[in-house]
């Protein structure tokens, strides 16, 4: 039989590892306005072609056209921006919050017939579209007969 000496303080530092483990992962999800805490956020997005364009929904409730960018990199079309976190209203008080703050950050690659040049954004009740329309493609015969000279 194999003893061992009782010590308190091997059972204090497993308590104090998880409970450490514990706060670190509640530090990520309650944003501190004391240290600038900023989180990141992902607003939904819907993507869909179109006969004549490709078109990309963003929705960003609440956010001015002013905190979004959108831009075209070597053929990849980014929309990112920030959703700032409103200041405290004194008159009233929140027990819960729910609402994303932060900045995002979206990337979508081109098609070939993606026509650069005329990208446009339209903001409607909350939603962003960006219309990418196609460029004009000749269309060519799939079948042609070559004739004997």
């Amino acid at each position: 039989m194999l003893v061992t000496r009782y010590n308190p303080n091997v059972q204090m530092r497993e308590f104090r590892r998880g409970f450490d483990l514990l706060n670190s992962m509640l530090d990520e999800f309650v944003p501190s306005k004391e240290v600038g805490f900023k989180t990141d956020f992902t607003p939904a997005i819907n993507t869909r072609e179109g006969e004549f364009a490709y078109h990309v929904e963003v929705d960003l409730p609440g956010m001015k056209k002013e905190d979004i960018n959108i831009q075209v990199e070597d053929n990849t079309l980014v929309i990112s921006g920030e959703r700032k976190v409103k200041e405290e209203i004194k008159e009233e008080n929140y027990y819960k919050v729910e609402s994303s703050f932060g900045t995002f950050s979206r990337s979508f690659s081109l098609p070939d017939d993606a026509d650069i040049e005329n990208i446009h954004a339209e903001s409607q009740d909350g939603v962003l579209e960006v219309i990418v329309p196609k460029l004009e493609v000749q269309k060519v015969e799939k079948s042609k007969k070559i004739e004997i000279k």
